[in-house]
């Protein structure tokens, strides 16, 4: 009687912990399942409009072709071409230009003005008016890059135009300059647009990042006295400091695409001084018809934005799980 007992208990316990486990293991692969298939779009996507161009151009690169009957295989003389092009070098040196102006100067202004809006204008002015001040400045950003272009032409054109004008106003004339036509000047001038252009991208980012931030830090820092910078250098940057690499590493990637912005304003020039890769690989591939040698620029330029992309994303999580085991 024990012994049948013991053997219905241990039938029942077998139906009460073993049973219910395969519809368990069952319902999550069913979960991951629908999962997939949700997935399943944009990978298709990502393969047809990223992956597959991307294996297209790579072969081609390897050809010798005016983009007009069948390519003949040049192997590696496309790269070896351009690891002695002086024109490339020149455009990559242009590229550390616009990282500056895309990404560092970006960042620096971002960081400033969004602790300014956040800890000071919205305390004393409202919440409102600092909503107001951070749409303004995100307006470039929502403006198309050939609107702003044109605009900005016009304003650097060096007969009426309007900075030039404002000069003469104020008895500066002495200082009008051709900004754009200047080999000397339209590096920078451009950089200046593309300044304003991205400053928008860091305030909104970083102005989100500090709505996670404990106000009672900043409560207890002020009742110890600290003054504005101290709050912002010992709570507000710490504190978004993933926020910051996500900025530098977005607006570094932007800063070696950037194309728009050199075709409307200066189209490369005067003489090459304005050149950035993405342009550079344009006008070969294009206006010159060297269809491979194009081909092998963009491909070294997708390669680096891929690395730095990926560097990136690694320093990024080492400095997390770095902060994590600070915590713990």
């Amino acid at each position: 009687m024990t012994v049948t007992v013991e053997q219905g208990a241990r039938a029942a316990g077998r139906h009460r912990h073993g049973g219910p486990r395969r519809p368990r293991i069952r319902t999550r692969i069913r979960i991951r399942d629908s999962y997939a298939l949700f997935l399943l779009p944009g990978v298709l996507a990502f393969l047809a409009v990223v992956v597959v161009p991307f294996l297209m151009n790579t072969g081609v690169s390897f050809t010798d072709w005016q983009g007009v009957g069948s390519p003949d295989w040049s192997g590696l003389a496309n790269y070896r071409e351009l690891m002695d092009d002086s024109a490339f070098w020149a455009s990559f040196r242009h590229s550390l230009f616009m990282v500056v102006a895309m990404a560092v100067v970006p960042t620096a202004i971002g960081l400033v003005l969004a602790a300014a809006l956040f800890d000071f204008v919205g305390k004393h002015f409202g919440s409102r008016t600092a909503a107001v001040l951070r749409a303004c400045f995100y307006l470039p950003q929502v403006l198309p890059i050939a609107v702003a272009g044109i605009v900005w032409s016009w304003i650097l054109a060096p007969d009426n135009g309007s900075l030039n004008e404002l000069l003469k106003a104020v008895g500066l004339g002495s200082w009008q300059q051709d900004w754009l036509g200047d080999p000397d000047l339209a590096l920078y001038s451009v950089m200046g647009v593309m300044v304003w252009v991205q400053i928008g991208f860091p305030l909104v980012v970083f102005m989100a990042g500090l709505q996670r931030v404990d106000p009672q830090l900043y409560e207890a820092a002020e009742l110890d006295g600290a003054g504005w910078w101290r709050r912002f250098r010992h709570i507000t940057l710490p504190q978004i400091r993933p926020e910051i690499h996500v900025v530098l590493t977005w607006c570094t990637i932007a800063a070696l695409k950037v194309f728009g912005a050199v075709y409307v304003l200066t189209k490369g020039g005067p003489g090459g001084a304005t050149d950035v890769p993405s342009y550079f690989s344009f006008t070969t591939f294009f206006e010159k018809t060297q269809v491979g040698y194009g081909a092998a620029i963009s491909t070294v330029l997708t390669v680096l934005v891929l690395g730095l992309a990926l560097v990136g994303l690694r320093l990024q999580t080492r400095a997390e799980d770095a902060e994590e085991g600070l915590r713990t």
